[in-house]
């Protein structure tokens, strides 16, 4: 849930990105703090356990105020995708404003990624929240990977859901920032008309978006791809 701090005059947002195991959920991380201003983005913390890793990115501090003064902060984090880890996912969706959710492309992953969800909408549901009233991107990882469902397969998906689906390869950057751009214009336009973020607080969309997606000078260099790893 956004929190509103007016002594601070800050706002904050909870992302979080999900999805199975070995999706690329910590590679998109790894991709957006290399991609990302240094100006704009905050320290990556990655917190290991022996099996997967759970990261907290903070986009912190934002250069940027409203007309009425108050600054902007978005949290990253990522839930752990092993199957044993149901309770730390369930506590990193509490008070979620918004979720990239990870599949994995390749064909053989089609059972995990459909689990994965259903995981996530339970998860939610323990936590009061409903999967079908949350801004809710999907992102399709992994496309350079053989065997991987067709463009037009995914296209379909769109087609049948809700959510706005993003296609990427996070190991070369492609399409990270795409989706998390989408997921927050998505959250923003969901809280505005739930809020009336824009109109109380003097902030727009595109600056809202603009403003915290700032790219680094040297985004796109090929030798700041991250490797390949496990979210």
């Amino acid at each position: 849930m956004v929190q509103i701090n007016l002594e601070q005059r800050e706002i904050t947002l909870k992302i979080v990105y999900y999805g199975p195991a070995l999706s690329g959920k910590t590679t998109n991380l790894q991709a957006i703090h290399q991609l990302m201003d240094p100006t704009v983005r905050g320290r990556l913390m990655v917190l290991d356990t022996s099996d997967d890793r759970t990261l907290f990115f903070d986009l912190m501090p934002v250069f940027f105020r409203s007309r009425s003064g108050f600054s902007v902060k978005v949290k990253l984090f990522t839930a752990p995708g092993q199957v044993m880890h149901s309770s730390t996912r369930r506590v990193v969706l509490q008070a979620a404003d918004g979720i990239v959710f990870v599949a994995d492309s390749q064909r053989s992953m089609t059972r995990a990624n459909n689990d994965s969800w259903r995981d996530m909408a339970h998860n939610l549901k323990q936590n009061g929240l409903n999967v079908q009233e949350l801004p809710v991107v999907i992102q399709f990882n992994k496309r350079d990977l053989p065997d991987v469902r067709s463009d037009e397969e995914i296209d379909e998906v769109a087609r049948r859901g809700r959510e706005p689906v993003f296609k990427a390869v996070a190991l070369r950057g492609e399409g990270v920032m795409e989706t998390l751009a989408g997921l927050l214009r998505f959250t923003w336009r969901t809280l505005d008309a739930r809020h009336g973020l824009s109109s109380k607080l003097h902030i727009e969309e595109e600056e809202f978006i603009t403003s915290l997606l700032r790219l680094s000078p040297t985004a796109g260099m090929a030798d700041q791809a991250p490797g390949r790893s496990a979210p």
